[in-house]
């Protein structure tokens, strides 16, 4: 219960590994779009301040969070990407519709990320009400998409450590 007061989002930047020349997709629900959009400029603010240019920040646009791991998946495919972060929020309603997205998008996102090796984080927000959003969106709680570029960045350079580039770019990697 303590979380309940707490800045969820706050992180030592020193701490950080190095993000220079890394290459981050990020996709982007439209769905609830207010917050989504304060998630993204979070997630970008986030990995500029960790040294990624701004270039190497491969936003895409999707319809609703059910869409995100299918556009992951694009991503990954088509591009050079170290990873993709997905923003999206999902708030409960009167139905069950709440679940069913919630944990497809979760399922689908953990099984990318497993299938292609690639990370994939999964910056989306599951709240009971639109206000517990706006909290986790750079209100009191923080940021989720602060959250979402720390964790991208700590997964590349945890990959980055297990398989290292071969120093010369002609000579098979084994």
């Amino acid at each position: 219960m303590a979380a309940k007061q707490k800045n969820l989002s706050s992180f030592d930047d020193r701490s950080m590994p190095e993000a220079y020349g890394m290459r981050i997709g990020v996709v982007v629900a439209n769905w609830n779009k207010e917050i989504t959009g304060a998630l993204l400029e979070g997630t970008v603010r986030t990995l500029e301040k960790q040294g990624i240019d701004r270039e190497d920040i491969i936003i895409q646009w999707v319809p609703g969070s059910f869409e995100l791991p299918q556009a992951a998946a694009i991503m990954i495919d088509a591009m050079l990407v170290d990873a993709v972060i997905c923003l999206g929020c999902v708030i409960q309603g009167e139905t069950r519709h709440f679940e069913f997205i919630s944990q497809a998008v979760a399922r689908g996102c953990m099984n990318l990320a497993i299938s292609t090796l690639t990370p994939v984080i999964f910056g989306v927000l599951t709240t009971d009400t639109y206000e517990q959003a706006l909290e986790r969106a750079g209100g009191k709680h923080g940021n989720k998409g602060d959250e979402a570029a720390v964790a991208a960045i700590q997964m590349v350079q945890m990959q980055n450590q297990i398989f290292p580039e071969p120093e010369d770019p002609d000579e098979p990697f084994l």
